[in-house]
């Protein structure tokens, strides 16, 4: 099997796991040299070492856009160095991770802000009243101005509301984890189409600079095939 060296660690690898320095794109060539001063075109690279490089360039980019490199965009670098995806459900993550109390949460605020919660109470408060207005008018449980009523809505307030609250809670925190993860995914579509971008420059370049080099050993093969062909001391023919 071919083997061939890294020029950075001196260590022998497969000729597969090398890429040559001239296929990288300039930006990062220039990195790579600046921490490795001697190393040139004409050198290889262990793609161990390009990994590191790519993650260190990276960082640099964010660092000149963003102003500074958090845990979200450092997770980004890290998923881009190791080729892994980022996108997850974040919603089943949320689902399967549920207690009791929040699944009970839930289904509070679900029922509590629905028509059919509006419809049931006020057939309930109508019941009430009616009950106590005119079925049992000489003596009613709860006679008007309907005190005990009025304590059990109190007491439904004060004890659906926290409920509600915490299911707010939790849906904040579901969003919020969706928008990093939206950012995440984003911020990596963005940086792996800015790379793509300057490697198809890079290529294009080399490809015209490398058609040029083909188009000049042509000329040069066209022009000693002239000489072969043009005997010695012949002159053109006369018009005369």
């Amino acid at each position: 099997m071919d083997t061939g060296t890294c020029q950075l660690t001196q260590r022998e690898f497969p000729a597969g796991e090398l890429v040559p320095l001239s296929a990288i794109r300039p930006r990062l060539l220039k990195l790579i040299q600046e921490a490795n001063p001697g190393v040139g075109e004409q050198h290889f690279i262990s793609g161990e070492e390009l990994k590191k490089f790519r993650a260190q360039y990276v960082r640099g980019v964010i660092a000149d856009e963003v102003g500074e490199v958090t845990a979200l965009e450092t997770e980004v670098v890290r998923s881009m160095q190791e080729h892994e995806l980022i996108s997850e459900h974040v919603d089943r993550e949320f689902e399967t991770n549920l207690t009791l109390g929040e699944r009970v949460a839930d289904k509070i605020a679900s029922f509590g802000g629905s028509w059919t919660f509006i419809i049931s109470f006020g057939g309930f408060l109508a019941a009430w009243i009616a009950i106590n207005a005119v079925i049992l008018a000489t003596r009613p449980p709860d006679p008007y101005p309907f005190i005990l009523l009025n304590l059990i809505l109190s007491a439904l307030a004060s004890i659906q509301a926290p409920v509600i609250m915490m299911s707010q809670n939790r849906q904040e925190a579901k969003d919020r984890v969706r928008s990093e993860h939206d950012y995440k995914v984003n911020l990596k579509a963005e940086l792996e189409i800015r790379h793509l971008h300057e490697k198809m420059d890079h290529l294009l370049k080399q490809q015209a600079q490398r058609l040029l080099e083909i188009q000049q050993i042509q000329i040069e093969l066209l022009e000693e095939v002239l000489k072969k062909s043009t005997p010695a001391g012949s002159a053109a023919p006369s018009n005369s």
